[in-house]
């Protein structure tokens, strides 16, 4: 009732003049509002490359209002989303910290006519609450990279895994694939299994209590390139080598320059690419929806792919490093 009141007045008075009528989903400078909701920036170099580009997107001069809100945990990500719905933003673009806990909020939003749209992460929600998802397939990023650690044909893989921010949609996808396969091969073996939370120096401490231990291993599967970083300064500083070739296999994710230097002078072994380029796809689907035209596709994955240290080129480094 109050809704259809508050809409009857802004009728009448812009019919008398009061109020000025702007274009659907624009505010009165013609902008288009949005809320971005991300995580910390600072996290790693996908993060900053993540959002660098949705900045150089989401400008003033394409069109848009955009605000930013940051943080690696679910309850603050929720709190922003409230307030960029009180703020009346016409889209909400979110890549959450956990997979849970959205559907409340979001249907917040849909009630209150902002449209969703997910970029890097997926959610438990059910999808009538956003409008579009474009993502990266971290379930397939993990199996890509356990399918290259078992075409290494390692009599026994003894790993440590680094694990990212627990309940977050890359922890998910790049544990589950790693565990399938722990369970399944009796000469794959976890050493250590513990979040760094993205973090180098919480993922040296943690494979330097490992070292100390005097556990055996040969594997380094770690989640980010950040926590591989950390991993092979913990095994420098012990002497240990790693490498092509060497006694400790390196993994990481994220495909940073960096990191895709260290595979390409045999440092490392494995990257696996997460894309970190979403914005012009969420452009595409908001000028669309701008339009009034529909979304076809629901859901976008991203391309990506694995990177080997025996078969990466210098090219490849400059074209797919960020």
């Amino acid at each position: 009732m109050k809704k259809r009141l508050i809409a009857a007045f802004l009728v009448a008075a812009m019919a008398i003049g009061l109020v000025a009528c702007t274009p659907a989903g624009q505010g009165g400078d013609g902008l288009i509002k949005v809320g971005i909701i991300n995580n910390d920036p600072n996290e790693s170099g996908y993060r900053t490359a993540n959002d660098k580009d949705l900045k150089a997107t989401f400008t003033k001069e394409n069109g848009y209002d955009a605000s930013f809100a940051y943080s690696l945990k679910n309850d603050e990500q929720i709190e922003h989303a409230q307030k960029f719905i009180q703020d009346g933003v016409d889209y909400l673009l979110l890549s959450a910290a956990d997979t849970a806990g959205w559907d409340g909020v979001l249907k917040e939003a849909k009630e209150a006519g902002v449209k969703v749209i997910l970029f890097d992460r997926t959610i438990d929600a059910s999808s009538d609450l956003y409008v579009a998802s474009i993502v990266s397939d971290m379930a397939k990023e993990g199996q890509t990279a356990v399918d290259w650690l078992k075409s290494q044909n390692l009599a026994t893989a003894n790993i440590i895994h680094l694990q990212g921010v627990m309940g977050s949609a890359a922890q998910q996808g790049r544990t589950g694939a790693l565990d399938a396969e722990v369970k399944a091969n009796a000469n794959w073996n976890l050493v250590e299994q513990q979040t760094a939370e993205w973090s180098a120096e919480k993922a040296q401490q943690i494979v330097e209590a490992v070292i100390a231990s005097g556990k055996d291993f040969n594997v380094i599967y770690a989640e980010n390139d950040d926590m591989a970083k950390g991993a092979v300064a913990a095994l420098d500083k012990n002497g240990i080598e790693h490498g092509v070739g060497k006694k400790v296999i390196v993994m990481g994710f994220d495909c940073n320059k960096w990191a895709l230097e260290e595979l390409l002078a045999g440092r490392w072994n494995y990257d696996g690419q997460c894309n970190p380029f979403q914005s012009s796809y969420i452009h595409d689907i908001i000028q669309k929806l701008e339009k009034g035209e529909t979304i076809s596709e629901k859901t976008i994955i991203m391309e990506e792919k694995g990177f080997d240290a025996s078969t990466i080129t210098e090219d490849d480094v400059n074209k797919y490093g960020i």
